[in-house]
């Protein structure tokens, strides 16, 4: 009752004027950017972040304006998949195998449908899921001293990896490089500047949102750039060549429906807690939910073929675990997703703290954006279905009209909130250690990390440090530690063994859908 009850303040605080018109240009961008291949969720939200607080929003409008934009751009990858057979992101990658066959065959409509409906309610339902076990995490959470948040955010850096990562040693020498990026400026407690080179604007630290914009936008653009000459005309020729697509009406029947409904919900629940385990994200939730169907229908061989389950398990999958990577960043302050690590960001620089005490201490926000993300998933259904040949005209705009958009805004974004052209010239060499990274597949996530938990992570240590007065067996000390370093061993260990095997999963989709068209 207790939750019923929360939700529905939450829902006083979401209808408003301006947080539903905000959640619904949320949406409208965010499938925008979903539909644009490259781009993808951590890099919309990376690259609308400053537009937020240029424009003065509070922590509760900033974050519906934001995490409408997440949900929308995991709702909008599917179109490009299914239309070109170009995943918008990684987690739509399973959605070319049989959504691109459909299109071929006629039946775009149908899959543009039926995946939008199992967005739905893969969102959905993970965002009922949200509202009910976070709540609970936090209960648990409670009980944390210092030593046992040390050994929780052990833990987030241990999975960051995720299993379907290309390499553990990348991932662990991101986090690594991370952390030593926190450690710039001045030390909290023996007041010495460090790492700072004399430079006077580094003894407060590198602003996280720079790197974030830096590490994201900058990059993509970056990106662009250097491919631009040869492969962009190449790409440009192939898609000239590729056979032109008719959407049709975007109408999936009732029979169609009931005839995916099992698959959708069984997607959801796995891509729900592939989303709450940190590290994990979209990409296992939505191979995951389409492994398991293509294991139950298997009799029929018809999974590659176009089958209309093979479009709404990956979509509800996905989705899914975008609601679940919520709840850990909500209760725990420890990111999901990468995109949830954009969103950390968001509260910590709006002088909010998420954990346990967030839905103590700032209920509105938490139970409103709550609120908001449920009213989200409505509009999302409601724009996607009617005006989805609106969304597919987007995949028109030429990458060098939209890369000088991406550059425009990240640059006015950040000079709007610190109004210091030392934080540009910081965000344009993330931006070049982004790029470099990139080329090496170097992923970019753990950084981010590092920098936000960095601080943290070291305030905990010296806590409890100093309760136990320098004893390091103090953080193992009780069993919710041990359990805390255990799991992290596991998480860190796992990948090395199974990530392989979802790493190949992953490719081998790739190559049927190639096989396929295409």
């Amino acid at each position: 009752m207790d939750t019923l009850a929360n939700l529905m303040h939450g829902f006083d605080v979401a209808v408003t004027f301006q947080n539903m018109g905000l959640a619904l240009i949320g949406c409208f961008l965010g499938t925008i950017i979903g539909a644009l291949p490259g781009l993808g969720p951590s890099n919309g939200v990376a690259i609308l972040m400053p537009l937020a607080f240029s424009l003065g929003l509070g922590p509760t409008p900033a974050l519906i304006l934001l995490t409408s934009v997440y949900y929308g751009a995991m709702y909008g990858g599917r179109i490009s998949s299914i239309l070109l057979n170009i995943p918008g992101d990684e987690p739509a990658v399973m959605t070319t195998l049989d959504g691109y066959p459909m299109a071929r065959a006629g039946r775009a409509g149908e899959a543009l449908a039926i995946s939008g409906i199992a967005s739905f309610i893969g969102s959905f339902f993970a965002t009922i899921g949200l509202a009910l076990l976070a709540p609970q995490l936090v209960k648990v959470a409670l009980l944390f001293g210092p030593a046992e948040y040390f050994a929780l955010f052990a833990l987030a850096f241990a999975t960051l990896g995720g299993i379907s990562s290309t390499n553990q040693a990348k991932s662990a020498w991101a986090a690594a490089f991370g952390l030593g990026i926190a450690m710039i400026g001045v030390d909290g407690q023996t007041g010495v500047p460090r790492f700072s080179f004399g430079i006077v604007h580094l003894y407060d630290g590198i602003d996280f949102l720079v790197a974030i914009v830096g590490l994201f936008a900058l990059s993509e653009v970056l990106i662009f750039l250097e491919h631009s000459g040869g492969t962009s005309a190449s790409a440009k020729e192939a898609q000239q060549s590729r056979p032109a697509i008719a959407i049709g009406r975007p109408v999936a029947s009732f029979s169609l429906i009931r005839y995916c409904t099992p698959a959708m919900l069984r997607s959801t629940v796995i891509g729900f807690l592939a989303g709450v385990l940190p590290g994990a994200g979209a990409s296992l939730g939505s191979f995951m939910a389409y492994a398991a169907e293509k294991q139950i229908n298997n009799g029929k061989d018809t999974f590659g073929k176009g089958d209309p389950r093979g479009v709404a398990a990956p979509e509800a999958g996905n989705n899914a675990a975008a609601g679940g990577a919520l709840v850990p960043m909500l209760a725990l302050g420890v990111p999901g997703s990468g995109t949830t690590a954009v969103l950390l960001a968001v509260l910590l620089s709006l002088n909010v703290t998420p954990g346990p005490l967030l839905f103590t201490n700032n209920p509105d926000i938490v139970w409103g954006l709550i609120a908001a993300l449920f009213i989200a998933n409505v509009m999302l259904l409601a724009l996607n279905l009617p005006m989805v040949g609106i969304f597919a005209r987007v995949l028109l705009i030429p990458p060098k009209y939209l890369m000088p958009l991406v550059a425009m805004v990240s640059f006015v974004g950040i000079y709007g909130i610190s109004g210091s052209t030392f934080d540009l010239l910081v965000m344009v060499l993330f931006g070049v250690i982004g790029w470099g990274l990139r080329k090496f597949d170097i992923p970019l996530v753990p950084i981010i990390m590092g920098i936000l938990l960095g601080n943290l992570m070291e305030a905990n240590l010296r806590r409890a440090m100093t309760i136990s007065n320098g004893d390091w067996s103090a953080l193992f000390g009780s069993p919710l530690a041990i359990a805390l370093w255990l799991f992290a061993a596991f998480g860190f260990l796992l990948p090395i063994f199974v990530g392989r095997k979802v790493k190949a999963g992953i490719e081998q989709a790739r190559e049927e859908a190639r096989d396929l068209g295409i």
